[in-house]
């Protein structure tokens, strides 16, 4: 089972001389499945639990578990693997590789785990397809709209079958129409593959389709809600 589990996790940054307290000691547990949202204001520390919960970061103090292990049990490589293996990231600035199109952009982590190329050909193909970019495929990341090129994004983080993405507001740079269409294809994905999707948001219409709602206030957590029935 994929669960994470936080506990008293903290993390300060220094800024100058300055201390700044991103994290104070929460405690939180994503179970395996979920279609959760981390939402608060700008400062509250949103993508830095995203961050430390991918071991993109590490936490000043306290513990994060993934599948019962301890993060800061783990080497570099063991990291990397978990990171390569178990988890997928969607970023706000999408993060593709400008040179490569769109089915190599979501090719790539099929070829880090060593795919066939018959395998990766199917895969990303069908992937694509899902997303709605069928047609598109051979185009550059600079030749595909915002929306387009965050869905390449999520079909990169999902083509190899994750079990936990991480979406650091993925909506923050496409219009309406496209955000609830990238909605539904995450829900989708969720219901019917079962993978666990956390992400951070400010943006309503992520907050009104998470099934848990977890609100950071100044690197505290002052809300937790399961919604819509669940």
């Amino acid at each position: 089972m994929f669960s994470i589990e936080m506990t008293d996790l903290t993390k300060t940054y220094l800024q100058g001389e300055i201390k700044v307290h991103a994290l104070n000691g929460i405690n939180l547990e994503i179970e395996e499945g979920e279609f959760a949202a981390i939402c608060g204001p700008s400062g509250s520390g949103k993508t830095t639990a995203l961050n430390l919960i991918g071991a993109l970061d590490v936490p000043t103090s306290g513990s994060i578990k993934v599948r019962g292990k301890d993060l800061a049990g783990m080497n570099k490589g063991e990291l990397a693997r978990m990171r390569l293996e178990h988890i997928g990231f969607v970023f706000q600035a999408y993060n593709l590789i400008p040179v490569l199109t769109a089915f190599e952009n979501a090719e790539f982590v099929l070829m880090l785990r060593g795919v066939s190329k018959s395998e990766r050909v199917k895969k990303v193909t069908a992937i694509l397809e899902e997303v709605g970019l069928q047609g598109m495929m051979d185009r550059l990341p600079n030749q595909l709209s915002g929306g387009q090129q965050q869905r390449v994004a999520i079909a990169r983080a999902v083509v190899a079958e994750p079990a936990l993405i991480l979406a650091d507001e993925p909506t923050a740079n496409v219009d309406s129409k496209t955000a609830e269409a990238l909605l539904d294809l995450m829900e989708n994905l969720n219901k019917n593959h079962g993978v666990t999707f956390l992400f951070t948001t400010h943006d309503p219409r992520v907050m009104k389709r998470a099934k848990r709602l977890i609100t950071l206030q100044d690197g505290n957590i002052v809300n937790d809600l399961r919604q819509n029935g669940e």
